[in-house]
């Protein structure tokens, strides 16, 4: 059982629409799904890749929706007590936008914003059943995080500082600032990385994580991103190690990455 203290493990899309996105997500990523929470009339769907679930979708919840909010992917760090780690990283410049409370069947949850304002979540799962890390990178699965951050500075110290993630090279990107790379897993060379922060470019209205999800040749993933509805904002290009990334939007808003390889043709 893999410990997840301090680390991103489950991947949540709240929607509009979660019948259209499930149908998006599992031709374009390959996911399964399944329903999870019995008779409510909003079930939460599990959704699984090639090593297990890695994360569920959602209708936006009524009271979210009337404040405005739109479709989004979120990650869930793990946390041994949330209650202490609120407490921990509101001091640290964090700020809490929903109190600690307790899911039935599934855990105690907070949501937390990083100084600069991106939104994460925090998680201890009730069951003594835990999940195992997926090995490399399997399809369907996240391969990488990118933050793009609200203030750079404040918020790589207070994910290295609080969560005791190490950073690798970074890169320089002119106008747009640094690219930091970091691991959540403790390594510092190259393979160990897991995701990379830089500052929020004008295009994007707030600090946001995206998550990269990978599939197999690239090219035929955004073919099936556009003919499920979805929107290309950008890519593929090739990045550092022979990866090629797309970010786009599914049909519903809800910003989402790729990361695959190029078949040889």
């Amino acid at each position: 059982m893999t410990d997840f203290t301090g680390k991103f493990f489950w991947y949540e899309l709240m929607t509009s629409d979660p019948q259209a996105a499930l149908a998006f997500y599992g031709d374009v990523v390959g996911w399964s799904s399944a329903p999870f929470g019995g008779d409510l009339a909003e079930p939460y769907h599990i959704v699984s890749g090639s090593a297990g679930p890695l994360g569920g979708i959602m209708a936006i919840p009524a009271e979210a929706k009337a404040c405005g909010m739109t479709p989004w992917w979120g990650g869930y760090v793990g946390s041994a007590d949330v209650d202490a780690d609120v407490e921990r990283l509101s001091a640290a410049g964090g700020s809490v936008k929903r109190a600690a409370e307790d899911i039935p069947g599934v855990g105690r949850f907070a949501v937390m914003s990083d100084p600069g304002g991106a939104i994460f979540m925090l998680l201890k799962g009730s069951s003594p059943d835990g999940m195992d890390a997926p090995a490399g990178m399997p399809m369907g699965h996240v391969g990488w995080h990118e933050l793009y951050a609200g203030d750079f500075d404040k918020d790589l110290a207070f994910y290295t500082g609080q969560f005791g993630w190490v950073t690798g090279d970074a890169m320089d990107m002119g106008e747009m600032g640094s690219y930091q790379l970091v691991s959540q897993t403790g390594g510092a060379d190259f393979q160990d990385m897991t995701g990379g922060i830089m500052p929020r470019p004008p295009m994007l209205p707030v600090p946001v994580w995206l998550f990269y999800f990978t599939v197999g040749d690239i090219d035929a993933a955004v073919a099936r991103v556009t003919a499920g509805g979805g929107t290309v904002l950008q890519g593929p290009m090739e990045v550092p190690g022979g990866a090629w990334i797309i970010q786009a939007t599914d049909p519903q808003g809800a910003m989402f990455a790729l990361v695959g390889g190029k078949e040889e043709g």
